[in-house]
């Protein structure tokens, strides 16, 4: 696979919710919700997204199956959209994968955006905000 890098980022770049959604619905790419099992069982999902965690629950230890999940998803040639919660967790996690010669994106905002001035997160951007698909529980 032709791997493009941002050489200031380590990854192929980031992207709007909206783009990668976009990109997913054309078949260009696979979406990666990087959250753990218990953010996508209580917060919510992506239906149809894979579900690999970057780290997880307790103690956010390193996902061992985490590299071997990626190559899966990235096996037909398409690039990888990475979600986490607020677009942290799926930078390192682009990484990574670009590290193993994947051609990564970052989803801008993650799933539930950056917190109000209440410290309450769903209100400034994301995933959920933007209206794309989702579902709870």
């Amino acid at each position: 696979m032709n791997t493009t890098v941002n050489a200031s980022l380590g990854y192929a770049g980031d992207v709007s919710p909206q783009q990668a959604w976009a990109w997913v619905q054309a078949g260009e790419a696979v979406l990666i919700d990087v959250r753990t099992d218990a953010e996508r069982e209580w917060v919510g999902f992506v239906p149809g997204a894979m579900a690999l965690a970057w780290k997880q629950w307790p103690g956010m230890a390193m996902n061992p199956e985490f590299d071997a999940g990626v190559r899966i998803a990235a096996a037909e040639g398409r690039k990888l959209v990475l979600l986490c919660r607020s677009g942290v967790r799926s930078v390192a996690a682009a990484k990574r994968a670009t590290e193993l010669g994947l051609a990564a994106y970052n989803i801008l905002e993650g799933f539930e955006g950056d917190p109000d001035e209440h410290g309450q997160r769903g209100h400034k951007g994301g995933w959920r905000y933007r209206q794309l698909p989702w579902r709870q529980g």
